[in-house]
């Protein structure tokens, strides 16, 4: 097997989802649009994500691939200030340790000032990484097709080696902003 389905929606969540609230629950739902089955996310105010059961060891498994679109970054979205920690989409690749201080995670966002290929250390910990893949207006509206190899993001973000076991997510959160963000996402895979 070269591929290995995270979530198509297409049968709704998969089993064992869990959502991790931050501060209040944003609002996900499968929706139908004119591509099948996708996963809408609609924050107003609200920070919580959704963590997928599939377990993983990216260096047999290191690209990951998704489609997402959102409908228009934060305005007072700003990743360098903890006041503008919000993003309209978030994918996570989450590295857990058993000491909870230890996780660490490469965050693909969708930045809202932050430019397209650039990367910077989260506003609150170091140990999570924040890679802007699309930016600002560009793109929004659009679906856009994303492919990482998280093995060579990891070493370029961390300077060393990942971790043998890895849990994808993703978020949509306006919690600091207060302000109304939605996106959708759709056909997350890993493969070889």
């Amino acid at each position: 097997m070269r591929e290995r389905v995270v979530a198509d929606f297409e049968a709704g969540l998969p089993q064992g989802t869990k959502v991790k609230d931050f501060s209040g629950e944003t609002l996900y739902q499968i929706v139908r649009d004119d591509t099948g089955r996708v996963l809408r996310a609609d924050s107003r105010g609200q920070a919580s994500g959704l963590i997928f059961p599939l377990t993983f060891d990216p260096a047999e498994w290191p690209w990951l691939e998704w489609r997402w679109r959102v409908e228009h970054p934060a305005v007072k979205g700003d990743s360098r200030l903890r006041s503008g920690d919000d993003f309209p989409a978030r994918v996570y690749v989450i590295f857990p340790h058993w000491i909870p201080t230890k996780t660490r995670t490469i965050n693909y966002i969708w930045a809202n000032r932050l430019p397209a290929g650039e990367a910077q250390p989260n506003a609150y910990t170091g140990n999570a990484m924040m890679l802007a893949l699309q930016s600002g207006e560009e793109n929004c509206g659009q679906w856009m097709m994303e492919r990482r190899n998280v093995v060579d993001d990891y070493r370029r973000l961390f300077g060393e080696e990942p971790p043998q076991k890895a849990v994808i997510a993703v978020m949509t959160d306006s919690d600091q902003t207060g302000e109304w963000l939605v996106a959708w996402y759709d056909d997350l895979k890993i493969s070889r």
